[in-house]
């Protein structure tokens, strides 16, 4: 959470209520943050890209607040620069009342949703009219020319803020095109439309239920595993994978490990994160395929041959691709026992990265990320990295296998102990 926008979020009232509800340490080291230069990242860039609507708020000349929904094609809403945003806006019933709202009061408040992916972006602002007589080459930037609604104005916003909403309470609703999509997997995956299987998989035994699955990016997918018998699961610590049975498709059935994603603190549910890899032994297609809710399984307790250490040194976190997952259950469980860190996470581009949102949300003066194949790309320097650390760091490292040799190997350069550095790898 950033310092600008609990500066302008965090009023005297609001202070007030958090103070008496309880959450008002929790939110006052945001005020306290370094002050941040504001400018929309990647991630934060093409979330605005691929939005067909949003909800605007503005201020009356009498105080009141109105609110309106602003839609389009997708990618209406375009992002000029880091720091503008800017929309065509399209001719409605004329009340005029949001423009009229600005003439008076140029701030703004917008509210981005991504239904299917339970995902929400707020963007605070102040925002002028552009018209075809004073600036018609700005407006024609804003047009989109294969949608035909005519185009009275262009609105411009200046970016002030943003922050990540909690998903919480977001229902997932699916728009024609997305259910269509969705359709259409259905079709090109017959398995997927099958039943599951009232005999349970497997021979371990922890009796098992999938009671949850939750799309994360177009190739990860989070599942969530119930006792079968409603009882309190065998608890772990972060780190900590499950083996799974999976029925590949020629009838046998393979044992695949999966890291818990979250700190231990649930007894009734484990998570975990399965990407899908159409070119490797099958394991993870299969799953994919043949897992659905109520898919039964008798598996083994989770073991841990990756644990965090549990006194007070810091810990340097980094995460490669799909590596983030036990990663991503050591840095709550850090931040819960108040333990100093920073977790580092290196993908291709933010739409193929599971937890993006959730880690900027919980934790976002602690982690880092890192884009490789992103239109402006940056890439992680395992070396600066590791030389900012301090005597008694114990760094972390889990993902491919050339990016744990590189940290393994600069480690070594370095003169950082072996058992300092811990690692594992999902080769």
């Amino acid at each position: 959470m950033a310092r600008t926008f609990a500066k302008i979020s965090f009023t005297s009232g609001v202070q007030a209520v958090q103070a008496e509800m309880g959450s008002r340490m929790a939110y006052r080291a945001a005020e306290l943050g370094e002050a941040e230069t504001v400018a929309l990242g990647v991630f934060e860039q093409e979330f605005i890209a691929g939005r067909d609507s949003f909800y605007q708020a503005t201020v009356s000349q009498t105080g009141w607040p109105y609110v309106q929904h602003r839609g389009g094609p997708v990618g209406f809403l375009k992002v000029l620069d880091d720091r503008t945003l800017g929309y065509a806006d399209f001719s409605g019933n004329r009340q005029y009342l949001s423009v009229g709202n600005l003439r008076g009061d140029d701030r703004v408040s917008l509210l981005l949703m991504d239904y299917p992916a339970r995902q929400r972006l707020k963007i605070w602002g102040r925002a002028r009219a552009v018209d075809e007589r004073s600036e018609p080459a700005l407006l024609a930037k804003l047009e989109s020319p294969d949608f035909r609604a005519p185009v009275e104005r262009g609105i411009l916003i200046h970016v002030e803020a943003y922050d990540w909403n909690c998903p919480k309470y977001i229902t997932p609703r699916y728009s024609q095109r997305e259910v269509e999509t969705l359709l259409e997997q259905a079709r090109r995956e017959p398995m997927a439309m099958e039943k599951p299987s009232a005999r349970a998989l497997g021979r371990g035994a922890l009796p098992l239920t999938l009671s949850g699955i939750r799309q994360l990016t177009p190739r990860i997918r989070a599942y969530e595993l119930r006792h079968a018998d409603g009882e309190p699961l065998p608890g772990y610590r972060a780190g900590a994978h499950v083996r799974v049975p999976i029925a590949l498709p020629d009838g046998n059935v393979a044992l695949r490990a999966y890291s818990l994603t979250d700190a231990p603190g649930d007894p009734d549910c484990y998570r975990i994160a399965v990407q899908r890899v159409d070119g490797g032994e099958g394991g993870s297609r299969a799953l994919h395929d043949s897992w659905q809710l109520g898919t039964r399984l008798n598996a083994d307790a989770p073991e841990n041959y990756f644990p965090l250490h549990d006194d007070d040194r810091p810990a340097l976190l980094i995460a490669g691709g799909i590596g983030i997952t036990p990663l991503k259950a050591m840095a709550e469980a850090l931040a819960a026992r108040g333990a100093d860190f920073q977790l580092h996470y290196t993908g291709r581009v933010p739409q193929e990265m599971a937890f993006v949102n959730d880690l900027r949300r919980h934790f976002p003066d602690r982690c880092r990320f890192y884009f490789t194949q992103a239109p402006t790309p940056n890439r992680l320097d395992v070396p600066a990295l590791l030389n900012g650390t301090s005597a008694d760091t114990v760094i972390y490292v889990c993902g491919p296998a050339r990016l744990i040799q590189s940290v393994r190997q600069t480690a070594g350069r370095l003169g950082i102990a072996d058992e300092r550095v811990q690692f594992e790898s999902f080769s």
